[in-house]
């Protein structure tokens, strides 16, 4: 396995044009994803957390270009080592970045054709790739239907006849069907019941170790994150204002916003004498067709000052992590209970 990252974005930007009157002259932008750098390993799991409306899926659909960036670059490392700005390819050039960077979508609902078999949604992008002959695409369907734990028999049958769990199995069969190196799973778990979350998250962990993919996990349940993640980055109004290991993170945050994230975790011991207290953001997140002048989170912070309120914090390095904050050095924020004596039903049902 290479030491060079499997992707890097650099100010990847995507702002959405508003537009107004009767010739729909651009009137604005709402600024969804705006400057944001990130790295992902091969064979890691990068955690993406934030509220709602942060640009976390925004995100996820621009590194597999079903947004076409507004700026900025992806810089993607082939597997003959090459590297190349998929940021700038027209769609023809994009197929085979598309075969090896695939997506698990949020709703298992409504990310499967009604009117499709199994057979049929997994076998799309293999036809789609030219991937075999009829028969070992067949061959192949019914080996992903096998390895996400369901029965290969099942191939002729439509998503009606599943539960919501099997068709989150089949959505992720279906993006495993070109053995990809990169997979963006937005919110793969939110819309399923606490055990079925189990089954799934253990199922993802069980290909990353067999295969070595490398996974973007979007969600904003920060206890999920905590048990998949490698590395964890925190968006907030389009920007990531902190990213570091998962322990570090969780330990001592160095941005206050990441603070309050932390302290909505579900305590283990409800009645510990000594409980975290639940810090309570004021107000909501900010327009991101209008942001804030200078940090966009000091309206809600409770440590913001007067340079916070005129200069943008940068991205920086401390202490081996990243985060955009001008105090991160003094700051003594709350993490949470080291993970190793917490029990978390979500990953243990």
């Amino acid at each position: 396995m290479s030491t060079e990252p499997l992707l890097t974005i650099e100010r990847l930007t995507k702002h959405f044009p508003i537009r107004s009157g009767l010739l729909g002259r651009q009137v604005g932008a709402v600024k969804a994803v705006d400057a944001v750098d990130l790295t992902i390993e091969e064979g890691t799991t990068l955690g993406l957390v934030g509220e709602s409306g942060c640009g976390k899926t925004t995100l996820g659909r621009c590194i597999v270009r079903a947004h076409d960036p507004t700026g900025g670059r992806m810089l993607y490392r082939r597997p003959d080592g090459s590297v190349v700005d998929v940021a700038g390819l027209n769609e023809k050039e994009l197929k085979p970045y598309r075969g090896q960077v695939r997506m698990i979508f949020q709703d298992p609902h409504s990310s499967l054709n009604p009117r499709k078999t199994l057979r049929e949604i997994i076998g799309e992008p293999m036809r789609a790739h030219r991937y075999g002959t009829k028969e070992e695409i067949h061959a192949r369907v019914g080996e992903l239907l096998d390895r996400v734990g369901l029965r290969p028999e099942y191939a002729n049958r439509y998503p009606h006849a599943f539960s919501g769990g099997e068709r989150q199995r089949v959505g992720i069969a279906r993006a495993l069907a070109l053995s990809p190196r990169l997979v963006v799973a937005d919110e793969a778990v939110s819309a399923l019941d606490v055990s079925v979350r189990a089954q799934i998250l253990n199922l993802l962990t069980d290909l990353q170790e067999e295969s070595g993919i490398g996974f973007l996990f979007v969600s904003h349940d920060l206890g999920i994150i905590e048990h998949v993640a490698d590395v964890v980055a925190v968006m907030y109004l389009g920007k990531v204002v902190e990213q570091g290991p998962t322990d570090e993170l969780y330990g001592r945050p160095l941005h206050p916003y990441t603070e309050a994230l932390l302290s909505a975790v579900p305590d283990p011991d409800p009645a510990a004498k000594k409980r975290r207290e639940r810090i309570k953001l004021l107000g909501d997140i900010a327009d991101p067709a209008n942001v804030p002048p200078g940090c966009p989170f000091h309206p809600r912070c409770v440590y913001a000052k007067d340079v916070c309120r005129t200069d943008p914090p940068p991205l920086r390095e401390v202490g081996g992590r990243r985060v955009a904050c001008h105090f991160a050095e003094e700051l003594e924020l709350r993490g949470v209970p080291d993970p190793d004596v917490r029990e978390d039903p979500v990953v243990t049902a």
